[in-house]
């Protein structure tokens, strides 16, 4: 059942052992902030019996030990938290520069995405390092970022049929989103390019490269660039 705090916030009984945090359907840089927020502040000040939390666009699912606490309980902890989440103190995001190597074995799709959009290979490479995206969550895989949003330019539809394995460190697209394979998987969106630097270590502080809230900015290298940077 659903309890809505004020016009913006609602709560959503999402199953016996969690709780959904939503900020509305709008997907925006500042209802983003507001779910990077309360995250971070449960992250610095943990609820007793809290099992894990998933942050997406708008909204926070909190997973909880349904043996400790009930719903309601949670609810009404998580409702004081929002109450300070604007105002407390949070780590400043990052600006992270990610190197591309676009086109090519590493881009397959470099092509074809240029000619739906009647652009040269060159143009959609300058439009998809023209901006700084938005680390709006990560998720699919570990340390994979759902980076927002691409000029208008090149928003272009998944795959047909996703390909039954693609490269980690691919640079891909789709909709109006880009973002990096971690890890050698399946997947639907059209790969550009692709990096040397991996995006999610098991002995990294933090895992991922990057985290919620963070900006992201590609660059074009070439080919010996990244076989020079491959080989660290």
């Amino acid at each position: 059942m659903p309890e809505s705090l004020g016009e913006a916030v609602q709560f959503v009984w999402a199953s016996d052992a969690s709780l959904l945090v939503s900020f509305g359907e709008r997907i925006s840089a500042e209802t983003n902030e507001r779910v990077r927020r309360l995250l971070r502040l449960l992250e610095a000040e943990p609820i007793a019996g809290l099992r894990n939390v998933h942050p997406a666009y708008c909204s926070l699912l909190i997973v909880f030990d349904a043996l400790r606490m009930r719903h309601a309980e949670l609810q009404e902890r998580v409702t004081e938290y929002l109450e300070r989440a604007e105002t407390a103190e949070v780590p400043e995001p990052r600006e992270i520069e990610i190197p591309v190597c676009y086109g090519g074995e590493f881009g397959p799709d470099l092509e074809e995405v240029a000619a739906l959009h009647e652009l040269t290979a060159r143009q959609v490479i300058e439009a998809h390092c023209s901006r700084s995206y938005r680390v709006y969550f990560l998720g699919f895989v570990p340390g994979f970022a759902y980076l927002g949003e691409l000029p208008r330019e090149l928003v272009t539809p998944r795959l047909g049929a996703p390909r039954k394995k693609v490269a980690p460190g691919s640079v891909a697209i789709a909709g109006h989103q880009t973002g990096v394979y971690p890890f050698a998987t399946p997947g639907g969106w059209r790969l550009l390019g692709r990096t040397p630097v991996r995006m999610f270590q098991a002995e990294r502080e933090g895992l991922s490269l990057v985290s919620i809230g963070d900006r992201v900015r590609f660059r074009p290298i070439s080919q010996e660039r990244f076989a020079e940077l491959e080989r660290g």
